[in-house]
């Protein structure tokens, strides 16, 4: 899992030089005076990248004369700026569209299908020195991660009185990253709230390599990202307070994710698709490899959907549903892919 993962994510570099210079992959053919395939474009969500990179690697291998599509790492709300500006063909994001993307989309004519693609959980890591923070619950999430926090809490014994007093050091997602969004939802109860004296990027590698050389950081991951760099971070349980929830924290995990004891880090990972692009071959033989090759998901470290979702999504696709199951849109914490299944019954 973890090395087809490392394998995918090495890639990134090239791909977004290949994308900043126009280039696709192999050259299109043109035989029989047919046109030749068109490129096709996709950017967003740094979490969703390894999938999507890697049905771009699968497509392009069952079209050797075609053009391998561009995968760009913009963030979840980059990428959304692109698509609803009509630059790329599919958006990768690790959270719902937010009702201002609903909107920009609208005021330029792109309609776009919406479509659950994987689960993921959101890790809470510290470097393997660390010997104390064994544990967390959100409420100490919040008072960590919260607006106010910024330039008071400072110290690991701010948090927990037991926990050493030595300073905190603190890296998480970019603004314009969904894992951004879903976790400030998640943890302070606000979308996009939370301190600004962290280090942060819209690569998770960066956010690893932080971490995994401060013995006092503390950060959040996709828990793909996390398994890759086993040696390197270190899982903190997470207890979110409520009885119903197993018992005590958990830890995220393939089982924990999918059965929803996880919480509330736990969340679905989508790709939108332009309305417009879906009716070319090429972008119909693309979208379909995510619901036959689900094997990828698991492949780069990510927890594959059940069955049954995942064939509602393809008919989402083979009927061209427009727009998100999600209502007014944005990261909406606990709010389960199965619960979408049985309102869309």
């Amino acid at each position: 899992m973890t090395q087809g993962f490392v394998r995918y994510i090495g890639v990134a570099a090239f791909t977004a030089m290949a994308v900043a210079c126009g280039g696709g992959g192999n050259q299109p053919a043109s035989e029989g005076g047919e046109a030749p395939a068109q490129l096709i474009t996709v950017d967003g969500s740094s979490t969703v990248f390894p999938i999507a990179e890697a049905v771009a690697e699968e497509y392009g291998k069952a079209n050797p004369n075609g053009r391998t599509p561009t995968v760009g790492i913009s963030g979840t709300g980059g990428g959304f700026q692109k698509f609803c500006r009509d630059e790329v063909n599919v958006s990768n994001a690790s959270r719902p569209i937010r009702p201002a993307e609903i909107e920009a989309c609208k005021m330029a004519g792109v309609e776009y299908i919406e479509l659950p693609i994987a689960y993921d959980g959101l890790a809470i890591v510290v470097n393997p020195k660390n010997t104390w923070a064994t544990t967390i619950t959100v409420a100490e999430l919040k008072t960590l991660w919260a607006p106010e926090a910024q330039g008071k809490i400072l110290r690991w014994n701010q948090i927990r009185a037991s926990w050493p007093n030595r300073d905190i050091r603190l890296f998480g997602a970019g603004v314009d990253s969904g894992t951004y969004d879903y976790f400030t939802e998640a943890t302070v109860g606000k979308e996009g709230a939370s301190r600004g004296d962290f280090t942060s990027s819209e690569d998770d590698n960066v956010i690893v390599q932080g971490i995994g050389s401060d013995e006092l950081a503390l950060g959040f991951l996709p828990l793909a990202y996390v398994e890759a760099n086993s040696s390197r971070l270190k899982i903190v349980p997470v207890d979110d307070g409520k009885a119903d929830n197993g018992n005590g924290p958990i830890a995220p995990s393939a089982q924990t994710v999918r059965d929803g004891t996880y919480q509330p880090l736990s969340r679905p990972l989508f790709i939108y698709v332009s309305r417009k692009a879906a009716d070319r071959s090429e972008v119909q033989q693309f979208v379909e490899m995510f619901f036959s090759r689900t094997d990828l998901v698991q492949e780069v470290g990510y927890i594959e959907l059940t069955p049954q979702i995942y064939e509602l999504a393809r008919k989402h696709f083979s009927d061209r549903k427009i727009g998100t199951a999600f209502g007014e849109g944005g990261s909406q914490v606990g709010m389960t892919l199965e619960a979408l299944l049985a309102r869309e019954k």
